[in-house]
């Protein structure tokens, strides 16, 4: 299973996001689960990535493993708050779908 935890501040912008394991819903390579999470957790790092305001650290260790983190100023702070708003509804309908697959738990720090 691929367990996700997101973390949101106090005013519900996305402060990180961590994927860890695998969802066992298909051979390696051919999996739905995980190339939807992989590909919602990269766009969405490449997207803020190429934002002024806005500051990414990504890492993926090793496989079955990604993690982002942001920081903001007040430019980027909107953005931010919906590129994050989108990649939470991606995951809670990756997980709502596959919930044998795939566990979203957002909090907020």
């Amino acid at each position: 299973m691929i367990k996700i935890e997101a973390l949101l501040d106090d005013d519900g912008v996305l402060k990180a996001c961590k994927a860890c394991g695998h969802s066992g819903a298909g051979k390696a390579g051919n999996d739905i689960v995980c190339a939807a999470v992989s590909v919602l957790i990269r766009t969405t790092v490449s997207t803020l990535s190429n934002r002024n305001g806005i500051t990414v650290n990504f890492d993926a260790p090793e496989r079955g493993q990604l993690w982002l983190e942001t920081q903001h100023d007040a430019e980027g702070k909107d953005f931010l708050c919906a590129v994050g708003e989108f990649l939470i509804n991606g995951l809670s309908s990756v997980a709502g779908e596959y919930p044998e697959n795939c566990k979203l738990t957002v909090k907020k720090c």
